[in-house]
């Protein structure tokens, strides 16, 4: 089976930094419950080292014919990483800090059930991860329980997270909610969210949910307005990014699952 190679004309810049496995355990999905004195036997130093994935770069091309990846992605921080699905360019994978991707590339495991239809996996914003070699990760794999459960649930919630995309509705508080609901339960499986208030909190610009939702901006920013004026969502913007915050999640499921003539914030019929 041919690897595949990253896409982008010059390579991530790696950093002299590297992570330690406690931080790895801490902060990753799909590491956490496992013991950093044990993952010594498979993880080195040389295999912690941080790169820096800039922003509005293509990563590779995911779900090729007879292509597979060298390594799994597991982020770290800051930025957030797409896949975009074609023709269409409809977001259908959002990836924050403490989850991982490429595992459905890898050429082991779940990953050789998962091939489909060409999509492109890019940085949206400078982001900060780990490469660990599908072997090693193999390796853990088969000896850790714990680890090919979080491994699996990886996949499941892919699969939920497109889910949640395939009802998006036309109507758009519906769709937007959708994704929403989408990435409020993808975040609380990871065990990233809620904060301490018990919100959701996402970087999440614009044109983001509109290519997730197949609406224009303009919709989009009206959807938010209207969420925002009737106590669903907050809106911050700083040097991090776009913040929306999801201060009533139970009634934002309402919106996901409501009718045309039940939102009635929303002027348009």
């Amino acid at each position: 089976m041919a690897k595949q190679t990253p896409e982008n004309a010059i390579a991530p810049s790696a950093s002299s930094m590297c992570a330690t496995l406690p931080e790895l355990v801490e902060k990753n999905y799909l590491f956490r419950g496992l013991d950093a004195n044990w993952l010594e036997n498979y993880l080195s130093p040389q295999d912690l080292k941080i790169e820096k994935l800039f922003s509005n770069r293509p990563l590779y091309t995911a779900f090729l014919p007879e292509k597979s990846l060298d390594v799994l992605y597991v982020v770290l921080d800051e930025g957030f990483v797409i896949t975009r699905s074609t023709p269409l360019d409809r977001i259908i994978a959002i990836t924050y800090a403490g989850s991982c991707f490429g595992m459905r590339s890898l050429p082991f495991g779940y990953g050789l059930a998962s091939k489909a239809f060409p999509c492109l996996v890019e940085t949206y914003k400078t982001t900060h991860v780990i490469k660990i070699d599908w072997h090693i990760i193999q390796k853990i794999y088969d000896e850790s329980e714990i680890f090919r459960e979080h491994y699996r649930m990886l996949f499941e919630l892919r699969a939920k997270f497109e889910y949640h995309l395939l009802n998006c509705s036309t109507y758009p508080p519906q769709a937007v909610a959708t994704l929403f609901r989408a990435l409020i339960y993808q975040e609380r499986a990871l065990g990233n969210q809620p904060n301490s208030s018990g919100n959701y909190c996402f970087d999440l610009p614009v044109d983001v949910i509109a290519r997730a939702c197949q609406l224009n901006q303009r919709t989009v920013e009206q959807v938010l307005k209207g969420m925002q004026q009737v106590g669903l969502i907050e809106i911050s913007k700083g040097e991090s990014g776009d913040w929306i915050t999801a201060i009533a999640p139970e009634e934002l499921k309402e919106v996901y699952s409501a009718t045309r003539d039940k939102v009635s914030w929303w002027p348009l019929r």
